[in-house]
């Protein structure tokens, strides 16, 4: 697949010399070569950070513990480090007996993730988020989403067991967040999911809902706090699928870099 790869490169920088292909036709094709084929399991988008803004991330969950620790060996060496998401502990001995010379892996039980990546990797540093999360049961998610927005370059500043029964514990981490210049809050709630609306109502800056599956029989494992949010009120609320950490996280991440690019340009 390599020597395919290369071959691709090499026939679509020379149409470009040959003016038979534009800059940006050229760049779509060469995106378009970023396709790394896994034996028949998968095909992994090594090069989708620099396509798209976002990492591809390795689901873990419904996978051999085998596929996914191939899977992540590959893309780390591709692109330098690999996100692994719902990870449990049958994912982590094929991860840790294939990790390669140079390499270290990150391994956050109450995320649910792992980030292997070469030794000295560094993310690059741009813009900051906040995470609350409403209560303890809702940390897993929050964590998953700092880990998220983490590979993407963002400083997290995070604030758990928040939520609005017992509501005077928001304001102080809020605050924080809010004179250290967030450029966007994951807020995670399960129950009625009814923090998210509150949070938007208070601050500047897009809030993104998390929905989590915590809770009792009516709220119909996270449905109940999903159709809250999505009913909210306050307009500048967006919100992603239940338990979707990852989603939330990386959604934040992107309104912080391209806050810091306008924050360069303007300054």
């Amino acid at each position: 697949m390599a020597k395919e790869l290369e071959l691709g490169v090499e026939d679509v920088l020379k149409k470009l010399l040959a003016g038979e292909l534009t800059v940006g036709q050229a760049k779509r094709k060469l995106a378009a070569l970023n396709i790394k084929r896994i034996a028949d399991l998968a095909r992994l988008d090594t090069r989708r950070t620099h396509r798209v803004g976002i990492p591809e991330a390795i689901l873990a969950e419904g996978k051999s513990p085998k596929a996914s620790a191939e899977a992540a060996i590959a893309m780390a060496r591709e692109s330098g480090y690999a996100l692994v998401t719902r990870v449990n502990e049958k994912h982590l001995r094929p991860l840790r007996a294939a990790l390669p010379r140079g390499f270290e892996m990150d391994h956050n039980k109450m995320a649910r993730t792992v980030v292997v990546k070469r030794r000295g990797h560094a993310f690059p540093k741009v813009g900051r988020i906040g995470v609350l999360a409403a209560g303890t049961a809702d940390i897993p998610v929050a964590e998953e989403a700092a880990v998220a927005a983490g590979v993407m370059g963002c400083e997290v500043l995070k604030a758990y067991d928040v939520g609005i029964a017992g509501i005077h514990r928001l304001f102080e981490p809020l605050k924080r967040m809010t004179d250290e210049g967030v450029a966007a809050i994951v807020v995670v709630a399960g129950m009625e999911g009814a923090l998210p609306s509150v949070v938007s109502s208070l601050v500047d800056v897009p809030v993104i809902g998390v929905p989590t599956s915590i809770g009792y029989g009516v709220g119909a494992e996270g449905i109940g706090a999903l159709v809250t949010m999505l009913q909210s009120c306050s307009p500048k609320l967006a919100v992603v699928n239940i338990d979707n950490g990852f989603g939330g996280g990386i959604f934040a991440a992107l309104v912080a870099k391209r806050s810091a690019g306008r924050d360069k340009l303007s300054g």
